[in-house]
């Protein structure tokens, strides 16, 4: 990238001077020396000077978009799962986009070890989609860098503590329950013909939201019940209308981000409306919460009380935490329950086997004054391992990526700066050299065996790459997972969920920080 920006100032540049110039063939000159800079970083330095020109790259990229084409076509994930397992290589492999624009795809844990634990602090996230998170959410952990985000992080692990979570799963059953009321009831009143199909999405973006509302903020959105609360509409809006930004870091795409967010330019003028709207409600959420901190401080256990007592944030600092915790807490469970979901549909055998060990362990999920507790969640083996599959074979987010901030190597291999990482939990999970030959099936009894049921049988920890490792790994691993386990026994131990009849559905994968059907998978809950 860094190459292309100074292509651009080059040419601009010798524009000018041949315009200024009194030389006859100056204008001509003006033109060639970019002219042929352009074609040296195209056509020559990718496969004749660059560092990476000995690394295996997939077969078929064709000029201009090289293997960005089959990214764009199949969405940010598949693709790297399939190069896994076609392309030999060493640990790393060369991918192009446009223009030949170079980019690497890491494919050992050596590597993903190297960036994401032994040298965390040199791989930084990309500055445009940083920039655009900091705009819409402000300066909260998920884009701190560095020392900032140690700080962070440190203020806020108590808030995901072992201890503190189990003390939130009655309230994860509560939420839980209370959204299989509402999909009962909708799924009753929607014909007289019989039910309709609920989409699953919505329902699980909406229960998710909640549970973040309560455990997050001490406040409930109600969104399970009011599918058209303001919050709830923020943001459908926002992930039905993801900027085009992530899709360009990824194909090798520049634009002037940060002009184009000042001048409010579609389509990232919705995204300010959107955020100020949220923020405000976040503003007067944090205000009220001082008062209540000051009357009882003990009894508030939420995430923004825990961030509040720390110490470490100013009140605008504890809004760009919550910013971030609303929008990513919610979402990637969501999608996780989501994929369950569509999965269950795809193996009815494996829905019923989970049915069976749900009601006969649980409390009836239709009465009101059923709680659970971590214990009883936690110690349901195929429970367990039907959320771990999940979470292994379609991971809510599929790629993650990182830009190299100085000069450096990975496993040996000379790494410039600017240089672009791929890290693909999609790929990673299901790689038949850390999961074995049937790693791209989806099979929760890999979790069952003696000894397996927190390794899924693979023998090294960065085969599972879904909540990533080291100091920006996800701080809410284990919170999303509680969350995750809770939503799927409710949802199962009531539902029969299953395909309309002849219509089952393909993925439709749609996004690129999270990926969800774009069907928004509507099935049919039955009763059971």
């Amino acid at each position: 990238m860094a190459n292309f920006l100074y292509l651009t100032a080059f040419s601009i540049a010798a524009a000018y001077i041949a315009a200024r110039s009194a030389f006859p063939y100056a204008a001509l000159i003006g033109f060639l020396i970019p002219f042929s800079y352009a074609i040296f970083l195209v056509f020559v330095y990718p496969f004749y000077f660059s560092p990476f020109r000995h690394l295996p790259e997939p077969k078929g990229a064709k000029f201009p978009w090289a293997h960005a084409s089959e990214i764009l076509e199949n969405r940010n994930g598949p693709a790297y799962r399939k190069w896994m397992t076609t392309v030999p290589n060493g640990g790393m492999m060369r991918l192009r986009v446009l223009f030949n624009q170079e980019r690497l795809l890491l494919t050992s844990p050596e590597a993903m070890k190297e960036v994401l634990v032994q040298k965390t602090y040199e791989f930084h996230k990309p500055s445009q989609p940083t920039f655009l998170f900091r705009q819409l959410l402000g300066n909260g952990i998920l884009v701190a860098e560095g020392a900032e985000h140690k700080e962070q992080r440190k203020a806020l692990l108590p808030a995901f503590s072992f201890r503190h979570i189990k003390e939130l799963y009655p309230l994860f059953w509560n939420k839980a329950r209370e959204s299989t009321e509402e999909i009962a009831k909708a799924s009753k009143s929607s014909s007289e013909s019989g039910p309709e199909p609920q989409k699953a999405y919505e329902w699980a973006s909406r229960t998710t939201l909640d549970i973040i509302g309560q455990s997050g903020l001490g406040y409930d959105f109600n969104a399970t019940s009011n599918p058209d609360g303001k919050i709830v509409q923020n943001y459908r809006l926002i992930f039905d209308n993801e900027p085009p930004n992530f899709r360009w870091t990824f194909v090798g795409i520049w634009a002037p981000l940060e002009l184009m967010w000042y001048l409010r330019l579609p389509p990232l003028s919705y995204g300010k409306t959107i955020a100020d709207s949220i923020r405000s409600f976040l503003t007067k959420r944090v205000q009220e919460k001082r008062g209540l901190l000051e009357k009882d401080a003990a009894s508030q256990i939420d995430i923004m009380s825990i961030a509040m007592k720390s110490g470490q944030f100013s009140d605008a600092e504890v809004v760009d935490q919550m910013m971030t915790f609303l929008a990513a807490g919610h979402e990637t469970t969501a999608s996780a329950l989501t994929w369950a979901i569509y999965q269950l549909c795809n193996f009815p055998k494996i829905q019923d086997r989970l049915r069976e060990e749900l009601r006969s362990s649980l409390p009836s999920i239709k009465d009101h004054n059923s709680t659970i507790t971590a214990q009883q969640i936690e110690s349901l083996p195929y429970l367990n391992a039907v959320c771990n599959e999940i979470l292994r074979f379609i991971p809510s987010v599929p790629t993650t990526v990182r830009d190299a901030l100085v000069d450096t190597t990975i496993q040996g291999q000379f790494i410039p700066k600017g240089t672009r990482i791929f890290l693909s939990p999609w790929a990673m999970n299901t790689s038949p050299t850390l999961w074995g030959p049937d790693a791209q099936e989806f099979n929760p009894d890999r979790w069952m065996a003696d000894g397996t049921a927190n390794s899924g049988g693979s023998k090294n920890n960065f085969a599972f790459l879904t909540f990533l490792h080291g100091p920006r790994s996800c701080i809410g691993k284990d919170f999303a997972k509680a969350e995750f386990l809770c939503l799927l026994a409710a949802w199962i131990a009531r539902f029969r969920v299953r395909w309309p009849e002849g219509e089952r559905l393909d993925m439709d994968l749609h996004g690129w920080v999270t990926v969800r059907p774009g069907h928004k998978l509507p099935v049919l809950f039955e009763e059971v």
